[in-house]
């Protein structure tokens, strides 16, 4: 992974020491609260409906065990021992003390971690496919990508107050595992007819209050040219965007209005007349030096047949490990080598719901030492959530696997109904309409027969407290949001939304359903699939293909009468 240089480390611990100012002149009255807001939303401190909230930055959703163990840290010494892994792989801490976060970001630079550009009109974290590097179909690693853009971006002076937040995803395989068609811009490694390595450039994606699909403005831009063209995208943006209404604000409804082909004629126009071929522009050195930060692990030249035979005697042996296996682990392109996702979601744990991304510091502690033990000290954040250990031995995954238990992060759930996403809604967060803890409970309950859930296959259930859609509910199969209704809570249920390959925005069911109504509303649109999927020997129909094939009519009637 990156490490920082002198420069890197420098500008950090300025940035605190220039926090740390302003933030006691502000609690000595000496700074009006109108000129202290956009200082700490430059350093990602919220004030939340309890306390303040800060969010900390893990570029592309990468942590180092060390890190970790800082992150523990700092939850026991100055919040309350966990922190909340959020969509964006960053992680909040809810419970700060105002006159204290100068001492965690402090703390956080001297590992290498800031909370810089989490919040405010900027270009926020740049994501990524959680299984980077691993995975056997990969163009390329679009590690080295994020981190070029993240060096490109961070204190960029044009573009440190944009119109409106602003998020950029990187893939690297036809599989979308990170959402980039709802992204401001989504990049998408492809390689020409010559072996030339370039992007596919999808803009104007996004969610909130007017969820839309991205649409292609330039089918492969050659990686030389990356910056420049993303800079000339950002500047268009920046002249064009609405500052008139923060909530007509996003690229997204620049490009609606004009158009994917105008607006793409605006960036070649610009890109033309400015930054084409300039300064910019990238060499085959800048790519090598990125690309030397994330170099292979020092992988064994493991016997694949011998430990094929031991592991298949494992799962023969113990159902819950194979359960585990076959929904928590992925293949790696290394032979005797899984990617492990570690569920965050594990539900009900001594009869107390556990929320979703939620991992307390014993937790943090525990996983960086098996992260160091088992795969090469790393971590990784998905926007789903979870965790990803990328580098593990197959003959060491049953051995991880009961480590993982006694820590309640192995649930076999991923990619089930209840690996939701969950945003922490009214709980925490003033901008919430409703809460979801609550709700997510509730679906807990009635959802808790493991057979049943694998039976009904890969649904995605999201879940968001307001409109800000915080938790993708847009794109989930089953997507929620609350709303409020004369002071009470109401849930507003959309069913066939997909935030990979084929993106599209969930429809409206209907008409909101209340706070005791919300776990049976979700039995019955299960139960509709279940009747009317079609399935064969090899296959079995998804709740999203059954959805575009009935529509949403037979889950309404279910539903409503």
């Amino acid at each position: 992974m990156y490490q920082y240089n002198y420069a890197d480390q420098t500008l950090v611990e300025e940035r605190v020491a220039q926090f740390r100012d302003q933030t006691e002149r502000f609690l000595a009255g000496e700074l009006p609260e109108e000129q202290y807001l956009p200082l700490r939303l430059q350093n990602g401190l919220y004030i939340q409906r309890y306390a303040p909230m800060l969010r900390i930055a893990i570029p592309y959703g990468l942590l180092a065990s060390y890190q970790l163990r800082k992150l523990a840290e700092i939850t026991r010494k100055y919040d309350k021992g966990y922190g909340h892994f959020t969509t964006r792989t960053n992680i909040q801490l809810n419970w700060p003390k105002l006159e204290e976060v100068p001492d965690i970001l402090a703390e956080l630079a001297s590992v290498q971690m800031h909370a810089i550009q989490t919040s405010g009109n900027c270009i926020r974290n740049t994501t990524t496919d959680p299984y980077a590097g691993i995975h056997q179909n990969e163009i390329a690693d679009p590690r080295p990508y994020c981190e070029i853009i993240r060096q490109w971006s961070t204190f960029h002076p044009e573009f440190a107050f944009l119109p409106r937040k602003f998020k950029i995803a990187v893939i690297g395989t036809e599989n979308d595992r990170a959402a980039t068609q709802v992204h401001d811009i989504g990049l998408h490694i492809k390689q020409n007819e010559e072996g030339e390595l370039g992007f596919e450039v999808i803009v104007g994606g996004g969610l909130g209050r007017t969820p839309v699909i991205g649409k292609v403005i330039n089918k492969f831009l050659p990686r030389q040219h990356l910056l420049s063209y993303l800079d000339a995208i950002l500047r268009v943006y920046n002249l064009h965007g609405r500052r008139d209404n923060k909530y007509k604000a996003r690229i997204k409804i620049l490009v609606e209005s004009m158009g994917g082909r105008e607006f793409a004629k605006l960036v070649d126009a610009e890109w033309e007349a400015h930054s084409k071929d300039g300064a910019l522009t990238l060499t085959d050195d800048n790519f090598a030096t990125a690309i030397s930060f994330f170099s292979e692990p020092d992988y064994l030249n493991i016997d694949a047949l011998q430990v094929q035979s031991e592991l298949q005697q494992q799962l023969t042996d113990d159902k819950n490990f194979a359960n585990w296996y076959n929904q928590n682990t992925v293949a790696h392109k290394i032979g005797g080598y899984r990617g492990v996702v570690i569920s965050l979601k594990a539900g009900l744990v001594d009869d107390k719901y556990v929320p979703s991304g939620d991992v307390t510091d014993s937790q943090m502690d525990a996983l960086a030492d098996l992260s160091d033990d088992y795969s090469f000290g790393e971590i990784r954040a998905t926007y789903q959530q979870n965790l990803v250990f990328a580098d593990v031995q197959v003959a060491h995954l049953y051995e991880l696997w009961q480590q993982l238990v006694k820590l309640h992060l192995a649930r076999p759930n991923i990619n089930t109904l209840t690996d939701m996403i969950v945003c922490p809604g009214w709980d925490y967060c003033s901008l919430a309409n409703a809460t979801t803890y609550n709700i997510a409970e509730m679906i807990e309950k009635q959802f808790s027969d493991l057979d049943y859930l694998y039976d009904l296959g890969d649904i995605r259930l999201n879940m968001s407290g307001c409109i800000n859609a915080c938790a993708h509910h847009h794109t989930g199969d089953i997507g929620i949001l609350g709303v409020d209704k004369k002071g009470e809570n109401w849930y507003q249920i959309s069913l066939g939304g997909n935030s990979s390959d084929n993106a599209k925005i969930g429809k409206i069911l209907g008409r909101s359903v209340p706070t005791e109504a919300v776990a049976d509303t979700i039995q019955k649109i299960v139960d509709v699939y279940v009747d009317l999927r079609e399935s064969n020997e090899n296959d079995v129909e998804s709740f999203g293909d059954l959805v575009d094939r009935v529509g949403i009519d037979p889950f309404k009637e279910k539903v409503y009468g």
